[in-house]
């Protein structure tokens, strides 16, 4: 048998680079760029085809709600036919549909939301007249609920079977199956309409009592109306981060490095913050992004319950005419804001999940 073959290289063919081997092309781009680029690419178009039909649906699907709104605007007074042809002609009305469309289009390029039927002021005026206090509201339910949902979620799902665990999932699965209007009425009863001889402890309704002055003063009242639409919102938003946290954390609790990690002497409690919490945490991060996107959106429901001076009243004040600019307005800037938001997630998911990156 010949020793050739088995016999080692010469050291200096040894050092000799392979030919063979795959080395960087000057001026190529990364091939980890490439797709890096191409995921956020995808993505952008997504987001600006569904802001379209966005903007297509939001004119078509208004003008399908019965009612006149010349007849709604002039309810209790006198008209001639000459004074409603004259507002038709003024809100476009007796346009072609496909005339109102492209004046549509073009107005919403210049970022022009149209005039109110109702207010006769600008869409955009009363969008940021009405946005504080429904970033108020629903901001500060969404971070509590957010909270309250992963906190009690990460308990349920790591004692799973125990008896807070089936306690946190039935209360929070009952509180999310009871409609909110409901809820909002039940509380007003209860805790707020003195039912039972119980005492008046919070407002029915509004964001301010007219007789308060002084910061302080103000904060506190405001704080104090807050109270009942907050709960209310927080009984129904918190199942979901609840649910999503506990299946997310029940699907790592099988993996190998919980294992390994257990293994090597962690406490359990150092296994579930360092290790599981934080993958566990990945699906959240989606639903998170998708409800800040919901917060400028408000609740109609919750707002028209409790008479907060929103977006959500706005949208049920503009629906009730029917007042097409404004909720043609509000639908377009709530659906603008989730898709933003959804956009903004996922670029933001390849920052905590390395998988995605590749």
């Amino acid at each position: 048998m010949s020793l050739s073959s088995s016999s080692p290289r010469p050291e200096s063919e040894a050092a000799a680079p392979d030919a063979a081997a795959p080395g960087p092309v000057p001026g190529r781009r990364p091939a980890g760029r490439r797709v890096s680029l191409r995921y956020f690419a995808v993505k952008l178009l997504g987001a600006l085809v569904s802001l379209l039909a966005v903007m297509v649906t939001s004119f078509f699907l208004f003008r399908v709600i019965p009612g006149d709104p010349v007849a709604a605007m002039t309810q209790g007074r006198k008209v001639t036919p000459e004074q409603r042809e004259e507002l038709f002609r003024q809100f476009g009305l007796d346009q072609p549909l496909w005339q109102q469309f492209l004046g549509y289009l073009r107005d919403l390029l210049r970022l022009d939301l149209g005039l109110s039927y109702q207010y006769k002021a600008p869409v955009t005026e009363l969008i940021a007249t009405r946005l504080g206090p429904t970033l108020l509201l629903v901001g500060t339910a969404t971070l509590i609920a957010a909270a309250l949902g992963l906190w009690l979620g990460t308990r349920a799902g790591w004692r799973r079977g125990s008896t807070a665990d089936r306690v946190h999932t039935g209360v929070a699965l009952t509180l999310f199956s009871v409609p909110t209007f409901w809820l909002g009425l039940l509380m007003i009863v209860v805790l707020a309409g003195g039912a039972g001889g119980m005492p008046h402890l919070f407002p029915t309704g509004g964001m301010g009592s007219p007789d308060v002055s002084g910061v302080g003063n103000v904060i506190v009242d405001t704080a104090h109306h807050m109270v009942l639409p907050v709960a209310t919102l927080v009984a129904v938003l918190y199942a979901q981060y609840l649910m999503i946290m506990r299946s997310s954390l029940l699907d790592e609790m099988g993996s190998d490095y919980l294992v390994t990690a257990r293994a090597k002497g962690l406490r359990d409690d150092l296994v579930l913050r360092r290790h599981a919490v934080p993958n566990a945490l990945l699906p959240t991060v989606t639903l998170l992004f998708l409800k800040i996107g919901q917060v400028v959106s408000g609740t109609i429901l919750v707002e028209a319950v409790f008479s907060w001076p929103g977006l959500g009243m706005l949208f049920y004040e503009g629906l009730s005419v029917p007042d097409l600019p404004l909720v043609q307005g509000l639908f377009i800037f709530f659906s603008a804001s989730v898709i933003f938001m959804n956009l903004l997630a996922d670029f933001v998911y390849p920052l905590f999940d390395p998988r995605v990156r590749t």
